[in-house]
């Protein structure tokens, strides 16, 4: 006796099938993406903190010890494939690219604040002056630039090519000494305030802004990135804060005190 095969029945099977699989394609994508999301941020991480390349085994030792030497390779390799990595001649280990640091600013990047014995020291001693706001700004930037071990420039809208710069000298620390030619080139740029307020002034997405290595469009400082800000005080002049450092600067530090410089400046102007 033919028995008939309800259709509709099969359909609805095949449908469930198709999608549980998809489901299980889809989390396991996200699964990969997020080991290799974590490998990229561990390198990019640890390469920030000591300038050295980073190798597969001190991943496997240090974070990832459930997974194989081979398995980290692997994934290395890709991200380097991918442009997000890749390794000196002279080293196993992998550094980020530009494209690297820039997936890890836009994706991997915590949220950090300045510790909070700073920005009460810092606070205390700027409300008890009273200072010109020429005065103010200089010292400003000369908080900013301690704070973060980097260069600091602060502009104030109207007052042309007027930049208050602080910590040039931190251009010899962050970079290769012997590597005199781009030293003096950054230096170089540092005295071209009209350039310097040309980048800064571009039109920002957010409220913090942050443009990496070539991004800026000055050669002269392709080696470094430019972390940006605005404000408005409460009198009216506004402005931009930037803080310029190495590609390899520790960008979640940066980003935090000049949130933190800004907000301040717009309560105590």
């Amino acid at each position: 006796m033919l028995k008939f095969i309800n259709m509709a029945s099969v359909c609805h099977y095949l449908r469930y099938v198709i999608v549980l699989n998809f489901k299980k394609m889809n989390s396991k994508q996200e699964e990969i993406k997020a080991r290799k999301d974590s490998i990229l941020a561990i390198t990019v991480g640890r390469y920030i903190s000591t300038v050295c390349p980073v190798s597969s085994s001190f991943i496997v030792k240090e974070y990832m010890y459930d997974l194989s030497s081979a398995t980290i390779r692997n994934i290395l390799a890709e991200l380097e494939y991918e442009g997000y990595l890749t390794h000196p001649h002279t080293s196993a280990g992998r550094i980020p690219t530009q494209k690297g640091y820039r997936y890890y600013v836009d994706n991997l990047m915590k949220e950090i604040h300045l510790l909070e014995e700073e920005t009460s020291m810092i606070k205390i001693e700027y409300k008890k002056q009273k200072l010109e706001l020429e005065e103010l700004m200089d010292n400003l930037s000369r908080s900013i630039s301690e704070t973060t071990n980097y260069t600091s420039m602060i502009s104030v809208d109207g007052w042309n090519k007027k930049l208050f710069c602080r910590g040039a000298n931190y251009v010899v620390r962050y970079l290769d000494r012997a590597d005199v030619q781009k030293i003096e080139e950054i230096l170089a740029a540092l005295d071209e305030k009209e350039r310097l307020l040309e980048i800064m002034n571009r039109n920002l997405e957010k409220r913090i802004g942050i443009f990496i290595g070539s991004e800026m469009a000055c050669s002269q400082i392709n080696d470094c990135s430019l972390v940006i800000s605005e404000y408005k005080t409460k009198k009216g002049p506004s402005g931009r804060i930037a803080v310029l450092g190495p590609t390899r600067m520790n960008y979640e530090r940066v980003v935090s005190a000049i949130e933190y410089f800004s907000s301040l400046i717009e309560e105590i102007c």
